[in-house]
């Protein structure tokens, strides 16, 4: 894009070229940065006609400090930096708040990972209000939410995957991608313990749908060790925290727990590769709820309202006395609690959501099943697929829709 809408275009990549990290070491003068990278490149830097792209910026976090000096020096000129856990050097440095537009990218979700397959129909399907579907177009999408579930959403991945339509040259970018969060890490000690960090990332991956306890993350470090490591796994966006409620009331955040969570992780596909599943194992499951014990179901769904609306999520957690009881998620409707799970089988084996139920009487209640949409008239409960998550995270539904014979 670059490219294509400015006459000239620098692409400065600090991990590719270390040797641009120099040009940072004295003043910040923007004027002079620009004289030095022309004379290092040969390009010519001119406001208004050109772009300025600083990549792997966390590499030299001396260039982001000094995106304050381009912005009150050079407006005209258009700079652009991206990098990865950037969180973590901007503890670090002082971040020139409010002279910067951010913009956070995460992983591709379903719709967008049509899209880039070649299936720009079925993805404005899942882009837009739920809607009954024939049992062959319930079929692809399902087939389709499979391969998605082993590629995930990181774009190189998508990419890979979109030109090859080999699910096994996705992992492979998928593995080269979790080594380099391996040695990002490597750059924040001693601060963190690195060690505890890589465990507490493969245990946050291990544990999604579950709620987090700070002695189930990793093994031989103190609890204090490990909260630090999942803080910093939480800072850099790796992980989610979904917090817990027991009893709902607006505004939600009141009633939530920080001490007792759940959390999904960064990507389903990556979430495939760090806990070790093997890519033709979930073809073996024609029941998508069915591979790795649902939680893979679970981290979908927590992704796509992530991907879809951005905001902290919470679940219903009760503890009673031989009668604990849990929903995946709660979604505010017309300032109505809505519970959502993500289940297969009858109505009689969701026993959580008949207690949620019974003790908040929602208007209507989602699940998520790897079956079609459907309805339960009497308990006013509503059934979607899978690959609706996104759709219903972005437009909800009307459950009049739903409700009528």
């Amino acid at each position: 894009m670059g490219k294509q809408e400015f006459g000239n275009f620098l692409k400065i990549d600090f991990e590719e070229n270390p040797g641009f990290k120099s040009l940072f070491d004295g003043d910040l003068d923007p004027q002079k940065i620009c004289s030095e990278l022309e004379i290092r490149t040969g390009i010519d830097i001119q406001p208004k006609k050109s772009i300025l792209f600083f990549d792997e910026i966390q590499a030299c976090p001396r260039a982001i400090i000094a995106l304050r000096y381009f912005f009150e020096k050079m407006p005209d000129l258009h700079v652009v930096a991206a990098g990865s856990l950037l969180e973590f050097v901007f503890s670090e440095i002082s971040f020139p708040a409010g002279r910067i537009q951010t913009l956070e990218i995460q992983p591709m979700n379903f719709s967008e990972f049509l899209l880039a397959a070649g299936y720009a129909k079925a993805a404005e399907l899942c882009n837009s209000p739920v809607a009954e579907v024939s049992g062959a177009i319930h079929e692809f999408l399902t087939e389709q939410l499979r391969i998605y579930w082993l590629v995930g959403g990181m774009p190189e991945c998508v990419n890979v995957y979109a030109h090859s339509k080999s699910i096994k040259s996705a992992t492979e970018v998928q593995d080269e991608i979790i080594e380099t969060f391996y040695l990002d890490f490597n750059k924040y000690r001693p601060k963190t313990d690195v060690s505890c960090l890589k465990a507490v990332f493969s245990g946050v991956a291990a544990r999604v749908g579950k709620q987090i306890k700070y002695t189930g993350l990793a093994n031989d470090f103190t609890i204090p060790t490990i909260k630090k490591a999942f803080e910093s796994i939480q800072l850099a966006r790796i992980a989610t925290k979904i917090k817990a409620v027991s009893s709902p009331g607006l505004p939600v955040e009141i009633h939530a727990s920080d001490k007792k969570f759940k959390s999904i992780f960064l990507d389903i596909g990556l979430m495939n590769r760090v806990i070790d599943i093997e890519y033709n194992q979930a073809f073996i499951h024609r029941n998508l709820l069915a591979i790795y014990k649902g939680q893979l179901a679970e981290q979908f769904v927590g992704q796509e309202f992530d991907a879809k609306n951005k905001k902290q999520q919470y679940y219903w957690a009760r503890e009673a006395k031989n009668s604990n009881a849990e929903i995946d998620f709660l979604e505010i409707h017309e300032e109505k609690f809505i519970p959502v799970e993500v289940k297969d089988g009858p109505s009689g084996k969701l026993k959580s959501l008949h207690l949620f139920r019974n003790q908040y009487n929602p208007p209507f209640s989602i699940v998520f099943h790897s079956g079609q949409t459907g309805i339960i008239k009497k308990e006013s409960i509503v059934f979607l697929p899978l690959y609706f998550a996104g759709s219903f995270a972005q437009f909800g539904i009307d459950p009049e829709n739903f409700m009528q014979p």
